[in-house]
């Protein structure tokens, strides 16, 4: 296992303090910023770039997400201590650990299977014990698990996935980006059994949301 160090922990900081310059206010997005090691999550090669606010690629041709678009996106959550949270791509398991750092019960799904076990492997052994990680199609939600208080998709979907926002509490939120090329952030508020309340939040880039491609 490679180390944590001071430098690290420095470099951490400061990391935090570009997120919260970029306009997030939500303190203890930023603690968990601060706490997680994030190089840890990356490829050794790129150990210098982890403090950047930048995405960077992973294996299985996918990307551990900009520290800024993690932050933004949980902002947008509001995730409370016990809230049960399904993430839709796994990945490196960043997202998956701020979660956690917030005190949610995180399920989480991914589709690529290598990626899966990798990051299952590791989550434990750096201590983030999600409730759930599922190897398998998000589009489909964890309907066993269901419903939940808030639901994150972290990669790029084309269309709303309808099984999602049956699987959301009233009351619930969700956030995803939704485009084809370009992303537009959304977040769905649902206010009874059959509405939605729906928000734009600006443009992003993730890699695509793909569908049982296994």
């Amino acid at each position: 296992m490679r180390k944590d160090t001071l430098k690290h922990q420095g470099k951490r900081q400061q990391l935090a303090k570009v997120v919260e310059s970029k306009g997030i206010k939500d303190e203890k997005v930023l603690e968990a910023i601060k706490k997680i090691p994030r190089h840890l999550f990356m490829d050794s090669s790129f150990e210098d770039h982890a403090y950047q606010d930048k995405a960077f690629p992973i294996a299985a041709d996918q990307t551990i997400s900009q520290p800024y678009t993690v932050a933004f996106q949980t902002e947008v959550l509001q995730v409370k201590k016990g809230d049960s949270v399904l993430e839709i791509g796994t990945g490196s398991g960043y997202q998956t650990a701020v979660l956690c750092e917030l005190g949610a019960k995180v399920y989480s799904i991914e589709r690529q299977q290598e990626l899966f076990k990798k990051t299952k492997l590791f989550l434990s052994k750096i201590g983030y014990r999600p409730r759930y990680l599922a190897f398998g199609d998000g589009y489909k939600g964890l309907p066993d698990y269901a419903p939940f208080d808030r639901i994150i998709v972290t990669a790029g979907a084309p269309f709303v996935p309808k099984p999602l926002l049956s699987q959301l509490k009233v009351g619930g939120r969700m956030v995803i980006p939704v485009g084809k090329d370009l992303q537009v952030m959304t977040l769905f508020e649902r206010k009874s059994e059959t509405e939605f309340e729906k928000t734009e939040l600006g443009n992003f880039r993730f890699v695509p949301l793909l569908e049982d491609k296994n």
